[in-house]
């Protein structure tokens, strides 16, 4: 190859047809020298209809034929979680990297297998918590890692909705197809997003509750979404509360909800407790402005900064933070550890909250 020629293009299979699929799709089209050639999902309809508005020649109903191509370089899965861990073993087996939609998969056992996969491969295998990718949050991050709140002590992490069952009677709301309720996919976020600030510390023990009051009743549900049907009965909790023991003494406590009675709309932020200042990020209906605050004395007077904060990526940052260490070759460090993590406390959380005690979490 001579200097003046291109490399050449990173090749992308998608798998899914909803949000994660499509948002996934649309931010590979963002970023140089990578091509979306195939796309599966079930939908036929909405399968030619993605595909056409985004010139995607290949289009698959069945994710085994898509994964079955060996000419992609990189597999996007956003499907429903139970088939996190079927299609991300596939592709990772086939020989491509993979990006997965969170979680990981329904239970820590899964994504185990999901990381032993990418280990052997010699693969990326990569997870989207595109919420730790919002311009508030990076603020927040870089006034923590300069010492601004001191050794931080306590946290709070929340995403909480009114009316936010997604889907009542779809995936989301099957045990065996989704894993759990509003935890497992609200709280992993919030989770993410409250470990990555505090710097990854490790969590020792969890105590949890998990609640199913206005679910089972059919209350609570949004009607903004139409999905397919899969079952009548309400299987999973629609509250949940946790309190974590962190280690070097710190506690963090997760509050997460599809439905429950509060004012209107979809809330959910985090508030660290420092010993030299404190700070929130508090996001109302999806906003990007004047959500972050920093608590700090000035001269001896309590005082409030408000800094200013862009809207940040989201998705389009996850998607480029995972081609670039595909490209980058040390492909050791990105095999969806910090992903496992999580998933191994939400499974103590639900264990503890089941057992109706204080769970230890499994060490890495």
């Amino acid at each position: 190859m001579s200097l003046s020629q291109e490399p050449t293009p990173l090749r992308v299979g998608v798998v899914g047809l909803g949000f994660a699929g499509s948002t996934h799709l649309a931010a590979y089209q963002q970023i140089p020298g990578v091509e979306v050639v195939a796309l599966a999902g079930l939908e036929t309809e909405r399968l030619h209809q993605l595909a056409d508005s985004h010139g995607v020649e290949h289009r698959y109903e069945r994710w085994e034929d898509l994964v079955a191509r060996d000419d992609l370089d990189i597999v996007s899965v956003g499907t429903p979680t139970y088939l996190h861990e079927p299609v991300t073993v596939a592709a990772l087996e086939s020989g491509a990297h993979v990006l997965c939609e969170k979680p990981l998969a329904r239970t820590a056992e899964e994504g185990k297998r999901m990381v032993d996969a990418a280990v052997a491969a010699g693969r990326v295998l990569h997870v989207a918590f595109n919420h730790r990718r919002r311009g508030d949050v990076d603020v927040l991050k870089h006034q923590i890692d300069a010492g601004a709140l001191g050794r931080i002590y306590y946290a709070k992490a929340h995403w909480r909705r009114r009316n936010g069952i997604p889907g009542m009677g779809s995936w989301f709301t099957d045990a065996e197809m989704a894993g759990g309720g509003p935890l497992i996919d609200l709280g992993v976020h919030m989770l993410d997003m409250a470990l990555f600030l505090l710097g990854e510390p490790r969590v020792l023990s969890v105590s949890a509750s998990t609640f199913a009051e206005l679910g089972p009743r059919g209350l609570g549900g949004r009607v903004d979404v139409g999905k397919t049907q899969v079952a009548s009965v309400y299987g999973v909790e629609d509250l949940a509360t946790a309190f974590l023991r962190l280690e070097g003494g710190a506690t963090l406590l997760l509050e997460t909800s599809w439905a429950s009675y509060r004012r209107p709309g979809d809330n959910f932020g985090v508030e660290l407790f420092g010993s030299d200042g404190g700070a929130s990020v508090d996001v109302e209906n999806y906003t990007h402005s004047d959500t972050l605050r920093i608590y700090t004395d000035v001269a001896g007077v309590p005082a409030e900064v408000r800094p200013a904060v862009t809207k940040g990526e989201g998705h389009l940052a996850v998607v480029r933070e995972f081609v670039d260490a595909v490209r980058g070759g040390d492909w050791s460090a990105h095999v969806g550890r910090d992903a496992l993590t999580r998933a191994r406390i939400i499974d103590a959380c639900y264990r503890s909250a089941l057992e109706g005690r204080e769970v230890a979490v499994e060490a890495d």
